[in-house]
């Protein structure tokens, strides 16, 4: 198909830019430039601060940025308008329970807050902002004013992570018209499965000081809403942990995308080296035992490279051009996710990359079969952090339809057999870092960030033209990561 004359016209809001040992830049085109005049607002925190997670009241405009000490709140044309400090304070990060619950015998330093999620709660009203101090505690803070409604920290359950590095936690907040909210947590334990569960469910109450708040959605002696890595599984892989790179939820479903070692022999060899396993997770929203829990393998190949190892992922809409091309509904859920080239390096990552779409009811439809079968009786368990991964399954007689959440047995389940993503863009010198897509005018339009601090729109997506911006100084580059924006193409 011929691509038709377009004239186009960027609307860059909400541009996050994380610069590591150098102050942090908040970028925003304010207006419609030519390719030679690109000017841009900006904001810059602290010298020493670093930007960690931004998000934006849809209803107002308003951005809410998580930086190291402090969450700001801006104008969509990024002013200050308010400011809240959340460290630093004296603390350790091995006194678990924290010293603010019990005596800890650790030394006490001053520590940094550093910024590890932000959400906005848009039926209270609320922001749920969470840090790295006292092993993960959150603040709830009214949106107008960022006044801190809440801050719980009695009960262990309100310690939601002990790691400390900002990309270490992924919240999904499932609401109700009638009844109080729920919120999915998603989070490395480094080390610690007996204190976190990797995945939880937990209660949003309406009064956010409330004794309940972040309590599980049910627990009792034997069952509760989460899932936690047996200790075993770090005798057979000392670093083992989950990295939960992307969370949203889609029907009757809560999704988490995540990167897992492994433990494989590659062909030929009796020695097992460690790998990195790219899975996505489901859970049902209304699951409070975790029974539905399954994971199923992704990955993306062209032209015979495997590209194994997740960097970024963006929930989308088909629209109507595209999903005339995949054979699916303007309104079927994409998942447009970015892979760096292999599956050994989760730190360092190589530099060849692709842009990935997966159509999310297929990967439901995997999951469904693999149900069944295993619902039949065929085959094991087969999750690789579980300890009974050999446990065969269970036969049983009842019908799996879509929406099939589990009974207390065959669960957690994992799916063998990889689902491979459509590719639509490689690059094989700047890693694509970051992604975002979204509907404008019946054209599905993908956007990427790079290593270098590039942003990219992704030919093959739309009738859109090529378009590649230089975003910030070199000394930013090695680190800038895209967490938001809007962007529009318009036709004569």
């Amino acid at each position: 198909m011929r691509a038709m004359p377009w004239n186009w016209t960027c609307l860059l809001s909400h541009l996050l830019m994380v610069g590591v040992g150098s102050s942090t830049l908040l970028t925003r085109q304010p207006a419609p430039l030519s390719q030679k005049q690109r000017s841009f607002v900006t904001f810059r925190g602290e010298p020493a601060e670093g930007f960690n997670h931004l998000v934006v009241d849809e209803r107002t405009g308003h951005i809410y940025l998580g930086a190291v000490n402090r969450i700001y709140k801006l104008s969509s044309d990024l002013k200050v308008l308010v400011t809240h400090e959340t460290g630093p304070d004296e603390d350790n990060p091995k006194c678990y329970p924290p010293r603010i619950v019990q005596t800890c015998n650790e030394p006490l330093t001053t520590t940094n807050n550093v910024n590890k999620m932000l959400l906005i709660d848009y039926k209270e009203n609320r922001l749920i902002a969470c840090g790295s101090l006292y092993q993960g505690i959150c603040k709830l803070l009214r949106l107008e004013d960022l006044f801190k409604l809440g801050e719980p920290y009695h009960k262990k359950e309100h310690y939601l992570s002990g790691v400390n590095e900002s990309g270490s936690v992924f919240g999904v907040i499932v609401s109700y018209s009638n009844l109080d909210d729920k919120l999915f947590i998603a989070t490395a334990v480094d080390g610690k499965p007996e204190y976190f569960p990797t995945i939880s469910s937990r209660k949003l109450t309406k009064n956010s000081e409330a004794d309940g708040m972040f309590a599980y959605v049910f627990h009792d002696e034997f069952v509760a809403s989460m899932i936690k890595i047996p200790s075993d599984t770090f005798t057979i892989i000392p670093d083992f942990d989950i990295y939960y790179v992307y969370g949203f939820s889609s029907g009757n479903f809560v999704y988490f995308l995540t990167l897992q070692p492994e433990m494989v022999s590659p062909p030929g060899s009796t020695t097992k080296e460690q790998v990195y396993t790219s899975k996505l997770v489901r859970l049902c929203k209304e699951d409070t035992a975790f029974n539905s829990y399954v994971e199923v393998p992704i990955g993306c190949e062209h032209s015979g490279v495997e590209y194994r190892l997740l960097q970024a992922a963006y929930l989308s809409k088909a629209g109507a051009m595209l999903g005339r091309t995949l054979g699916v509904r303007p309104d079927d859920d994409l998942l447009f996710t970015v892979f760096s080239k292999g599956q050994k390096r989760k730190m360092k990552s190589l530099d060849e990359s692709a842009l990935c779409i997966f159509i999310l009811k297929q990967i439901n439809d995997r999951i469904k079969g693999r149900l069944q079968s295993c619902y039949r009786g065929e085959g094991t368990l087969d999750l690789a952090w579980l300890k009974v991964k050999d446990i065969p399954c269970s036969s049983a007689l009842l019908t799996i339809d879509d929406n099939f959440c589990g009974l207390d047995m065959n669960a957690p389940l994992g799916v063998s057999d990889m689902v491979r993503g459509i590719p639509v863009f490689t690059e094989d010198r700047d890693r694509m870092t970051s992604v975002i897509a979204y509907v404008y005018k019946n054209h599905s339009l993908a956007f990427v960030g790079t290593k270098s601090g590039k942003l990219k729109k992704m030919p093959g997506t739309s009738l859109c033209p090529t378009l590649e911006l230089q975003m910030g100084s070199q000394s930013h580059r090695s680190t800038m990561t895209l967490e938001f924006l809007f962007f529009s193409c318009s036709s004569h």
